[in-house]
């Protein structure tokens, strides 16, 4: 048991790496003792983007603190995934309380990759220490006119290579983001004028055009985040989602209840993918801001009647409610997101404030409006889901704003999770009094 997580017991970890295999004593660990507990609800949690164990675990112990006083009765027992994912230094952390993230962001001026995102990138992108060597020089050095963000733009697409097996994405349709395969100049652009549009004094600047530099690195972060989230489908599908089936099989009367952060959400949606059938041990998920598209479970894209999402019907493999949280202050999935999930071939341009009104709802993602496009779909405030109003099955959009509101540019609130209310939800989703 990890020393970060005594305030949940008992509690287990499964650590999946990039290949989606799972780490076999950490494994069998939780077959054979989760029934030996006497665990009758089980409590899944995948974080979001995040650098190390100590930084999941310490979510998991923060987010999921108040359980044990809300259903004292109750036989929980909790799991930490712990996935190989990243975050940039500059970003909040959910875990950390909003001062210590604050001071981070308010840290003295540093190299535009610091050290420790630096080595984070070389985990993530293995053998490519000469092209993110290059980038970091770029960033720091910021050459003038077109050339050197165009080069920029060459060495960011050299990091974008399937690894293992064939990634799914969140819809059938063809192509990859626009960011990625077009003009990285005009990306770059984008990328600036939209975190321009996000910053509090936005209102007041003043018009010129947009300083390709300023985006640059926000096009390295959202290429980074494609690999994250490319990744965590992978892992869920064919890491998670088996291994539900054995937990199935070795403790036939444990009721699972999935709970994903961010691309974490995307994870273990992906497992009810995997989960072989007839196994029906899940009995609820909860998406917290969920990083993935606000289509991925409807059977008939809006824009294109022929298509469907990638997860189209797989709630039904939930033997309770999906709920999806969702807030409109969580401005990296309500701008950054659809600008970088434009599919290549979409030749709408957009720009800053105007990148949701321009893009409309297409490129949306959960955890900005919700769960889209799948009829009967329940919707619900905060205070109503956890007044007796969540629905026994089906899909549930949750706004959370009540609560998910506090963060800063370019991620708005989405680290901005740890609240007893939705730990409450949790709890409300899976009927465990």
């Amino acid at each position: 048991m990890a020393d970060a997580a005594r305030s949940v017991t008992p509690y287990w970890e499964l650590t999946f790496d990039a290949d989606e295999d799972v780490d076999g004593p950490e494994r069998d660990r939780l077959l054979a003792q989760v029934t030996e507990r006497g665990v009758r609800d089980l409590v899944v949690f995948a974080h979001g983007w995040n650098n190390d164990r100590s930084g999941a675990t310490a979510l998991y112990r923060r987010f999921l603190a108040p359980v044990p006083e809300l259903a004292p009765k109750a036989r929980i027992g909790y799991v930490g995934v712990i996935w190989p994912s990243m975050r940039f230094s500059d970003e909040p952390i959910p875990d950390f309380p909003r001062s210590v993230a604050a001071e981070e962001v308010r840290a003295a001026p540093r190299p535009a990759l610091d050290k420790d995102t630096r080595r984070a990138l070389l985990e993530t992108f293995p053998g490519r220490t000469t092209v993110l060597d290059r980038l970091a020089r770029l960033l720091d050095e910021r050459p003038a006119g077109t050339e050197g963000p165009a080069e920029f733009g060459r060495m960011v697409r050299l990091l974008l290579e399937p690894e293992g097996r064939r990634a799914v994405a969140d819809t059938d349709e063809d192509g990859e983001p626009a960011v990625f395969t077009g003009d990285p100049v005009a990306a770059c652009e984008q990328f600036a004028e939209a975190l321009a549009a996000l910053r509090p004094a936005a209102g007041a600047a003043g018009f010129g055009l947009p300083n390709p530099w300023d985006g640059a690195k926000e096009l390295l972060r959202q290429v980074t985040y494609y690999q994250m989230k490319r990744r965590a489908g992978t892992v869920g599908e064919h890491g998670l989602g088996p291994l539900l089936g054995r937990l199935a099989k070795a403790a036939p009367g444990v009721r699972v209840h999935l709970v994903g952060h961010s691309f974490g959400g995307r994870l273990v949606a992906f497992a009810l993918r995997g989960l072989p059938e007839p196994v029906r041990s899940v009995k609820s998920v909860t998406l917290l801001q969920g990083a993935f598209s606000h289509y991925a479970f409807s059977a008939r894209l809006p824009h294109a009647a022929g298509r469907s999402g990638a997860l189209k019907d797989v709630q039904r493999r939930v033997d309770g409610p999906l709920v999806c949280c969702h807030s409109r202050f969580d401005t990296a999935l309500g701008t950054i997101y659809p600008l970088a999930s434009r599919l290549a071939g979409d030749d709408r341009s957009c720009a800053g404030n105007e990148i949701a009104a321009v893009l409309g709802p297409r490129w949306g993602a959960l955890g900005h409006d919700g769960v889209q496009a799948v009829p009967g779909t329940a919707r619900l405030d905060l205070a109503a889901a956890l007044g007796g109003g969540l629905p026994a099955s089906g899909c549930v959009n949750v706004d959370a704003a009540a609560v998910v509101r506090r963060g800063g540019a370019p991620t708005g609130a989405h680290s901005d999770i740890v609240h007893p209310e939705l730990a409450r939800l949790v709890l409300a989703a899976g009927r465990i009094a």
